[in-house]
């Protein structure tokens, strides 16, 4: 508690002036404190000099930060015995006289005693009087300072008063009532006739840069520049080292440019801005920024040239650097041996150690002695240049020095020793790394990345058993560490054996490591590695789902469908709850062994199970599963239940349901599932493209099936079955010209006429009986040397069946049989309609005998056709007899 007290002093006492000055600025903090003794000589101009019992006084003033300079706190203390020993020493020698109750004041710092005294100043004190209270509270207490402030306010004590305002918020500040202290600042101004000064602002940005708030202190300097007050070499220090503490790059150009405007030299700012350059590798832009506080004529100061020697040695201009060096010691600064360090590692990034180590012998002649960071840069550059004996040198020095190394010396020393076949050396780095404190799981990390990189990881047993291999047996973080890198490394055994001998207890610990293990395997691809990691588990009643679905996965991988499936099977024995990934390994599994059956039945188990929400992978599986099965209603319902289920649809979800759901779902859902895709900028596949144009060829909208062929040509995706789709709707719409066209682009595309679209062109000329262009088509086939399959002769038979020309029914049948083909079912069905037409009742009858014989069941079509046969020729009675066979045989719908 820091008071004013109104000193006595009478003529025949020393006469001499005790002036203090104060600063300081947030609660709490400790306070340096100046005293300057001056005789009564030098301070005459200022104190006259008092007649014989006459008083002189001299006012005790708390100053804030002194601007522009960097003003070290030194330790709080209490100057209370100092002032009351004056005091009584001015009493005793001053003429007795009565004393103003209002000069009355605490002879000590305590709180309560100020409390007292506030609660006894009455309106009519002075100015002065107040403002001196008000600097002793605002040193103790924030709230009371802001009390006795509004008494202050309402007595009239604040007209032109800069001093009560900048305790005021000064006090705001240190609260961070950011709200009061810019209402303060208006109210100075506009109420108070109070001159904005850098000093007001000052105070509330140095809160700001002290406590690392960004956003208020860039809020307070863009007030003060909108207020047209000048920001001096204090505002721009402490706004450079409050955006380069935080990283804030564009806050920091901003100050600078603005500082340089001002024609401000603050040396803290260049130094910020290179550093912040320098972090962030923009080594151009830090470099310009020296040249610039050369072409201002900015005096550098110790830390200026370190950050210059920072950034020349970051880059590798060790030349530079050293140029650099020499005009730091020829300015007047001595040697320092931050400024060596810094050169050594710049030395030590470009792989020249050999200067490095002259600097470092350098050191003894300038009178400079190494010290940590000396040696540790030693050694990271002779590492860095793979030197491992000079590396192991400056290490062994570095401990007997009696410094630690860092973590980088030990990891640069293990790298080292593995390059370098030290398995002794890494036994002692080891045991260095356990004496600073080190983790196991640390220390543990960087030997196995060194042996990995040298492909040495056979060593890792012998020397792990030499150094703490009992103290990783009872870390499991360590122990799954180990573990890991072995699996990963095919040393499975190895593994296992960790495993065996580990010494902590941890069920589910335990069960998620060998989890990892197996998985760490698959995406290796070492799957039988996985297999043997599972087969070496200990067996546990209680089984494991994720485990036993990743080897359910591994195991189809393997094509070992069965084992596989036996491992399902023991899942659902055990009634265990299967979750969403469970049902999709499983449902996989089916589909990869080709058991779509099995497969159906596992998602209608799960479609049981209202709790599992399946994602967007399982729906496309339970999509495709249903489509090879040929469930259309399944495909449906499960389409509109993907609708609502809320999975969001990307360019594979789109595809997929179209590919699946095109022969399920109505045209003009497709259709408009087709266009939403394609308005959401997705891209169609291949086969979306042809499922569309056998949708619109099939439903008979022909010029949206040319629209998507169209767009499949010119995205480069139609391919054969793109052409044998198009020109099948073509030849079913009897659209001639632009199926011929079709396969005229076709064979320009370079894709031979395939035997489909021989097969289209022949069904639509024979059913319009255009017999030339018919004959065209087979004389084409024949010189192409395309073979006819069933649907060709089938057509064949069926045109020639329709003329009722047996001879080239009969020639077919020929052809047929001499390319080893067996008349399938439509071929008897069309060959009884031909005997039909022609009046061979009686083969028709025998075609129906020759199919039973050939185990070919006859269907509604087979005894329909005989019947019409029978009719047309007119055996009723025949006619009546199969008629009601077909009803015996529930033929008839």
């Amino acid at each position: 508690m820091v008071h004013l007290q109104l000193l006595q002093f009478s003529s025949s006492s020393s006469h001499c002036a005790v002036c203090y000055n104060l600063w300081g600025s947030s609660r709490g903090e400790s306070f340096g404190l100046k005293k300057t003794v001056l005789s009564r000589k030098k301070i005459g101009k200022h104190i006259p000099a008092a007649a014989h019992g006459s008083h002189s006084t001299a006012e005790l003033a708390v100053e804030g930060p002194v601007e522009g300079e960097n003003t070290a706190r030194k330790s709080e203390r209490r100057i209370w015995k100092r002032v009351a020993a004056m005091s009584k020493s001015a009493r005793t020698k001053q003429v007795p006289g009565p004393v103003p109750s209002r000069c009355v004041q605490p002879s000590h710092g305590s709180e309560d005693d100020v409390g007292v005294f506030v609660s006894s100043v009455k309106a009519e004190a002075s100015m002065e009087h107040c403002n001196s209270i008000l600097k002793l509270l605002e040193k103790q207490n924030d709230s009371r300072t802001m009390e006795f402030f509004d008494w202050m306010k309402s007595n009239g004590k604040l007209e032109k008063n800069d001093t009560a305002y900048n305790l005021a918020l000064r006090a705001l500040a240190r609260r961070e009532n950011w709200a009061e202290a810019e209402s303060l600042l208006r109210e100075m101004t506009f109420d108070s006739g109070c001159e904005l000064t850098p000093r007001v602002f000052n105070a509330l940005i140095f809160v700001c840069a002290k406590r690392g708030l960004v956003a208020c202190g860039e809020k307070w300097f863009r007030m003060m520049l909108q207020e047209g007050v000048k920001p001096n070499v204090a505002t721009v220090g402490m706004l450079m080292g409050l955006y380069q503490k935080n990283g804030n790059l564009a806050q920091a150009e901003f100050t600078f440019a603005h500082m340089r405007s001002c024609k401000l030299q603050c040396v803290t700012a260049y130094s910020a801005m290179i550093t912040m350059y320098t972090r962030l590798g923009l080594y151009d832009k830090s470099e310009e920024i020296i040249r610039l506080m050369e072409e201002d004529g900015a005096i550098p100061n110790l830390e200026n040239w370190l950050v210059r020697l920072n950034v020349y040695s970051q880059q590798g201009k060790v030349e530079v650097a050293e140029l650099v060096l020499r005009s730091m010691l020829s300015s007047g600064i001595p040697p320092n041996i931050i400024a060596y360090n810094i050169l050594i590692m710049g030395y030590g990034k470009v792989s020249n150690p050999k200067a490095a180590h002259r600097l470092f012998e350098n050191l003894q002649t300038i009178g400079l002695d190494p010290d940590e960071t000396t040696y540790r840069s030693m050694v990271e550059g002779f590492g860095r240049a793979d030197s491992y004996k000079e590396a192991m040198w400056y290490y062994k020095e570095l401990k007997n020095s009696g410094f630690k190394p860092s973590s980088s010396n030990f990891y640069t020393m293990i790298n080292l020793q593995a390059r370098h076949a030290d398995e002794k050396g890494v036994v002692q780095t080891l045991k260095d790394m356990r004496l600073v404190g080190c983790q196991y799981s640390s220390i543990l990390s960087s030997l196995l990345q060194a042996y990995e990189r040298v492909g040495g990881m056979e060593k890792v047993p012998l020397i792990l058993k030499a150094s703490f291999y009992e103290n990783i047996l009872c870390d499991p973080t360590s122990c799954s560490i180990l573990v890991m890198a072995y699996v990963q490394n095919s040393l499975v055994d190895e593994a296992m054996l960790v495993l065996q001998e580990k010494t902590w207890e941890d069920s589910n610990f335990e069960d998620n490591l060998y989890h990892l293990l197996i998985c760490s395997c698959k995406e290796a691809g070492h799957l039988d590695n996985a297999v043997k990691i599972y087969n070496q588990m200990p067996q546990s009643e209680n089984i494991n789902l994720h485990i036993s679905c990743s080897m359910i996965d591994i195991l189809s991988s393997l094509h070992r469908f069965s084992e596989a499936e036996n491992l399902y099977k023991k899942l659902k024995a055990l009634a265990v709850a299967f979750d969403m990934i469970a049902y999709s390994i499983v449902v996989r599994m089916y589909i990869k062994s080709g058991s779509l059956k099995d497969a159906c039945l596992v998602l209608e188990m799960m479609e049981n199970q209202k709790d599992i929400v399946p994602d967007t992978f399982l729906f496309r599986d339970m999509l495709r599963t249903y489509q090879q099965c040929g469930k259309l209603e399944k495909l449906a319902s499960l389409y509109y239940r993907l609708l609502k289920s809320g999975v969001t649809w990307d360019e594979a979800m789109y595809n997929c349901v179209i590919n699946c759901c095109g022969r399920a779902l109505p045209v003009d859902e497709v259709s408009r599932l087709f266009n939403e895709m394609i308005q959401c900028g997705y891209a169609a596949n291949t086969i979306t493209f042809n499922v569309m144009l056998h949708i619109y060829g099939k439903s008979g909208f022909l010029r949206k099936a040319r629209k998507v062929f169209l767009m499949a040509r010119k995205q480069g995706l139609a391919d054969v079955i793109s052409y044998n789709t198009i020109i099948a709707a073509y030849s079913h719409s009897r659209d001639f010209k632009k199926m011929r066209s079709t396969v005229q682009q076709m064979q320009h595309e370079g894709y031979p006429v395939s035997l489909e679209v021989y097969n289209c062109m022949l069904d639509a000329y024979g059913k319009e009986d255009l017999f030339e262009e018919f004959n065209g088509v087979l004389q084409k086939m024949k010189e192409a040397r395309c073979s006819s399959d069933h649907y060709t002769y089938n057509i064949l038979i069926n045109i020639y069946a329709k003329k009722g020309w047996i001879e080239e029914v009969s020639h077919v049948l020929g052809k047929l049989k001499e390319h080893g083909l067996e008349p399938d079912l439509y071929s008897y069905n069309t060959l009884i309609k031909a005997y039909g037409i022609a009046g061979m009742v009686e083969e028709a009858v025998n075609v129906v005998q020759e199919m039973r014989v050939k185990g070919i069941q006859p269907d509604r079509i087979t005894f329909g056709n005989l019947v019409t046969a029978l009719q047309r020729n007119e055996n009723f009675l025949e006619a009546v007899k199969w008629s009601l066979w077909m009803k015996q045989m529930t033929l008839l719908s």
